[in-house]
């Protein structure tokens, strides 16, 4: 059976500006996994508290403190000038039957696990409903793709451009793992996968906010 896909409306927008980032900036993507132990904790505590939490929140908020430590990554470009916004507006690439879209949490930073699980859920109901403004879909300042429901563990997702930096979710999977006393246990690793616009972040520091990151992740967090 011939399956077609039109470029137009929101495809064709989503199709252009994707080229446009390809286009406008030198993208490079960093990969790095971690032991999701306490992540995976932390959600089954919330859990058993009544609270139903994704690990998406988890991530965007323990991300926003390493934004705090790296404001680099949480930049826009203009021209010749890149500039690092004042608070963490994380985008959430979220797919419609319309096509990919990825609204803005604005503040992240400021708000609580709760809070952000809240707000990613309006998001999500009313980007399904075509009920999104403009500055919502375009003001972000940092990008979250998540693909943790599906099989793949690491990808180079393309910049939402005009940001400089994009972080892709992988999934997790009981794997093999090397703990510090050298013992080997079977622990839930997670794939990430970190695109930044070259032009702006050099791949030290992009390693630096990655590895940062991971251990962030890999520490028990009182939510």
């Amino acid at each position: 059976m011939t399956e077609i896909v039109e470029l137009r409306g929101i495809r064709g927008v989503i199709a252009k500006n994707m080229v446009k980032s390809l286009e406008n900036t030198a993208q490079l993507t960093l990969f790095a996994e971690f032991d999701a132990y306490h992540l995976v904790a932390g959600r089954q505590a919330l859990k058993d508290g009544g609270h139903k939490i994704g690990y998406e929140d988890l991530i965007i908020y323990i991300l926003c403190n390493a934004i705090r430590k790296h404001p680099i990554v949480n930049s826009r470009v203009d021209g010749i000038t890149a500039q690092s916004s004042d608070g963490a507006h994380v985008a959430i690439a979220i797919a419609t039957d319309a096509g990919l879209i990825a609204p803005v949490l604005f503040d992240a930073d400021s708000k609580s696990v709760f809070e952000i699980c809240e707000y990613r859920r309006d998001l999500i109901d009313r980007a399904k409903q075509a009920k999104l403004s403009t500055k919502e879909m375009t003001q972000g300042s940092f990008t979250v793709s998540n693909l943790g429901i599906t099989r793949v563990n690491h990808f180079t997702p393309i910049l939402n451009y005009p940001q400089v930096a994009l972080l892709g979710l992988g999934q997790i999977m009981n794997r093999a793992w090397v703990l510090e006393d050298g013992s080997i246990a079977a622990r839930p690793i997670m794939g990430l996968s970190l695109t930044i616009d070259h032009r702006v972040i050099d791949g030290g520091p992009g390693g630096e906010f990655l590895t940062e990151l991971c251990s962030a992740l890999e520490t028990p967090v009182d939510y």
